[in-house]
């Protein structure tokens, strides 16, 4: 997984509540095991018209907006299924964190073992941010856990082992592998009738 320390970009504002996993990534699309390829169609039913062109009120498709990589959004993200293909079509996208007002549980947990961060703020934090002209960038400090932009500098709470992982850029096989040379040890002391 790629480490997550100090990202900076613009962003794209998204102020929906209840956005659900149905609607990053519709069940059409969840044909592979894969993590890539979703990307294309996240937001599939809100990006593209019937006749399959962009849809031009979309803010993604707002040319202002194409390089953001932070998503700025409403409560109650990621709802829904839990399926995992929503956070794996944001990344693939390009979007690497999330602000937003609240996450589903299961959502919140995907995005982080999939290197996505999701930082929770209060409303009238959001909306200022969402409110900066197209081309400002903001800076995401995840090892100080500040976002900083033209406005000042906003706090956010994220758990200890969590940005751990992220800081360090570690899943679970990045976890695991660090505990090589004790698998290897055991593996090697591991009586003959086991194997």
């Amino acid at each position: 997984m790629e480490k997550f320390t100090v990202y900076t970009s613009t962003i794209v504002p998204l102020m929906n509540d209840n956005i659900d996993t149905d609607q990053i990534i519709p069940k059409q699309f969840l044909k592979s095991t894969e993590k890539t390829g979703f990307g294309k169609n996240m937001f599939f039913e809100w990006r593209y018209l019937d006749n399959g062109s962009e849809n031009p009120d979309f803010a993604l498709n707002d040319p202002k907006y194409r390089q953001a990589e932070i998503l700025i959004t409403g409560d109650n993200f990621g709802s829904g299924s839990s399926r995992e293909h929503a956070a794996w079509a944001i990344v693939d996208y390009g979007i690497r964190a999330i602000i937003a007002g609240s996450y589903s549980d299961i959502f919140y947990n995907n995005a982080l073992k999939n290197g996505l961060l999701p930082i929770v703020l209060p409303l009238d934090e959001r909306e200022a941010l969402a409110n900066l002209p197209a081309d400002e960038t903001v800076e995401i400090n995840l090892i100080e856990q500040t976002i900083a932009s033209m406005l000042g500098v906003y706090e956010f709470e994220i758990d200890a082992t969590w940005k751990h992982k992220l800081v360090n850029g570690l899943d679970d096989i990045g976890i695991t592998l660090q505990y090589t040379d004790l698998i290897s040890d055991y593996e090697r002391r591991r009586p003959s009738y086991w194997q």
